[in-house]
This record gives C-alpha cells, structure tokens and sequence, in this order.
C-alpha cells in the first residue's frame, strides 16, 4: 500500500470513531435525564475505575492498554462534562453558599490591618475604602485574620503576592484554615526609600532595619553599602517606627514614603528598590459568604489525589467551560508528605452558569474544594 491508501483508512476510521463516538455521547445525555430523576451522582469512581480495567483488557499489547487506558479516561472525562451541563440546563444548579451583593457595606465597618501605622498595608486599606474608615492594627497576619473571624472587624487588608517575590504564603494557609473569604483586591506600587531621624546622611547609618522582603528587593542598593548592618523587621511600618523612637542617626529603615510622613522621619534616598515596576497585591477579607454581582475574578483551592493524570483532569473542567484561569500556586499539605493543595484564581462570577458548571465538577472530582472568593 502506497501513503495515501493508508491515509484513506485512517480517514474512514476516524470518520466511524466520530460516528461512535457522537452516539456515545447520546447515551450519555440520556444517562444525565436519568441521574436528573433519581438524583443520582455524575461522578461514581468506583464504575470508571471498573470500565477503564474492561477496555484496558480487550488490547493485544502493553503500549496499547496504556493508550486506551489514556482514550477513555478522556471520554468519560468528557461525558461527566456533558452531564454536568445537562443538569444545569435542567435547572439543578450546583447550590452555593454566596450572597450576591450590589455593593459592601463599608459604611459602618471597621477595618483591620497588619503592622503599624504607615504600612503599605495601611496605604492599601486607605485607597480601597478611603482615608475617613474606622480602622486598627495589629501586629501579624493571624491577628488579624482571628479579628474579622471573631467578629471584632469587619473586614481585614492582607499582603498576599508581590510581583518580585511572589505568593505570600502564610496568606494562602490561613485562607483554608479560616472560614474568611475574599470579597476585593488592591494593587499598591512599592516604592522603598531610605530614611532616618532628621539630620540623618548616608555617612551616619551603620545599621538598616526592614522586612526581609524589603531588604531583597533593595540588594542592589545595599551592596553599595557592605558595611551597614542588615537587621531583619516583621513589617516596614516597624522599622520606620523604631527609627523614630530610638532617635539615632547611625540607624535608618527602608519603608513607605508614606511611612516616613506617618513618623516625621527624613527621606534621605527614594526609589531604592531594584525594580522599578514592582507591586504588591493586597485582598480584602470579610468572614461573610458574600460577593459583589459585578465581581470577575473567582478563587478556590482544593486538593487531589496523589496518581498520575489527576491535576490535568481536574483542570480540564475550565478548558471545556471556556473559562480563563489565570493563576496557579500549590503548597504542601502539613502532614502529609510529597501531597499538595492548589489555590487556582480564574475569571468569572458566581453567578455564571459556565462557573458553576466547572465547580460543579471540581467539587465531585476534587477533594475538599473550597471556594476563597469572588471578587
């Protein structure tokens, strides 16, 4: 047989393939009306596992029970998909726990950050609810998670990705530890500067105190100075604030311009960091189950099992429901060795039929899926 004989066989094999493979799918909607009327699971693992074993049975030689293994694992992927559909076009939408709101209410709340006053933290709260919001602070992150979730604040302002550094990732195990949930964001330029009790020049400063973070980004910047000594802060607001206090002209910190006005300090350099085009991303956090009905941003997480395939099956529900995922972050579950957690933020709103459909799904096919926010 020459090529284009053996091509034309294909071509008549894969025409049969399309054709059993429509019929199939047939089958399967009239699987979804009757899962619909008995209330029946889409998802039974248990019979796929048993189906995937039967076909793998019926090939001739190892390479091809590992191909039709692969082949049916996608087209029973692709028919739980079609159920799925099928039952929210029935009306049998995935019942979520979210409150859709026009807007939040902020006129009466009060607000939470961590560190102290002139924090970035602080600079993000204030131009996500304006100057005139009733606030506090607190020393850590877990403070104030443990105030919006006791009900002391309403809402809390938290660091949870820098565009040099990356996640924060005490952030995202708090979100699955606490039942806090994510209703807003707010991007804050970094601008790091130098600063020091006035009077205070470059030839004074012996010691700099910042966040560790803070004195990476400005490595550069510090290596024009080996002999400062680098001493590591919790927060740049605290740096700013022992400089104040100690009223020494040998120590400096590297914080906010807005840090330096909240404690009267001299801006001696501005703009040390290395890049120039670095951002922080802060969330707003409330413990209410709510979402603004203009929100196009979704965040969930949730875990899998440890087998080849999982991931990709899993994150083949937002390719079949046209939906844009646009971040992706794992971190190792405590406990359990070698095993992850992944926080995925993807675009849509809770109240989209499409986001539903592939929530729908990840909540059978994932364990403990939890949803972090719509925002």
């Amino acid at each position: 047989m020459d090529l284009l004989e053996l091509r034309g066989q294909i071509d008549e094999i894969d025409r049969q393939l399309v054709e059993l493979y429509e019929k199939r799918m047939d089958i399967s909607r009239q699987v979804a009306e009757y899962k619909i009327e008995t209330g029946k699971k889409v998802f039974d693992k248990e019979r796929e596992e048993q189906k995937i074993a039967a076909v793998k049975a019926l090939a001739h030689n190892e390479f091809n029970r590992h191909g039709v293994e692969e082949l049916f694992e996608q087209i029973m992927s692709i028919s739980r998909k079609l159920q799925y559909r099928i039952l929210t076009e029935h009306g049998n939408m995935a019942k979520l726990p979210f409150i859709g709101v026009e807007e939040l209410d902020t006129k009466k709340a009060r607000v939470v950050f961590p560190g102290a006053e002139g924090a970035y933290t602080q600079a993000a709260m204030q131009k996500y609810f304006g100057e005139d919001i009733n606030s506090f602070h607190v020393d850590t992150f877990r403070d104030a998670m443990i105030a919006i979730d006791e009900g002391s604040a309403d809402f809390a302002v938290l660091p949870i990705e820098n565009s040099t550094a990356g996640i924060v990732s005490e952030i995202y195990d708090m979100l699955v530890e606490f039942e806090n949930y994510i209703v807003g964001e707010q991007i804050i330029k970094v601008e790091h500067c130098l600063m020091g009790i006035q009077g205070t020049g470059i030839e004074d400063i012996r010691t700099v105190y910042s966040h560790p973070q803070s004195l990476m980004q400005s490595a550069g910047y510090l290596r024009e100075h080996p002999a400062w000594q680098q001493i590591s802060m919790n927060n740049n607001a605290f740096a700013a604030r022992k400089v104040a206090e100690d009223k020494d002209k040998t120590q400096a910190a590297i914080a906010s311009e807005y840090a330096a006005s909240a404690y009267g300090l001299s801006v001696i350099e501005k703009g040390i960091n290395d890049l120039k085009n670095n951002s922080t991303r802060f969330i707003i956090v409330t413990n209410q189950k709510i979402y603004k009905k203009d929100a196009k941003k979704v965040s969930i997480c949730f875990e899998i099992a440890h087998e080849s395939g999982s991931l990709y099956h899993i994150l083949s529900h937002f390719i079949y429901n046209n939906l844009n995922m646009n971040k992706i972050e794992s971190r190792p579950i405590e406990g359990r060795a070698w095993e992850y957690r992944f926080f995925i933020d993807f675009d849509g709103n809770l109240a989209d039929s499409a986001v539903r459909n592939a929530l729908r799904g990840l909540r059978e096919e994932a364990r403990n899926m939890k949803i972090l926010g719509n925002y």
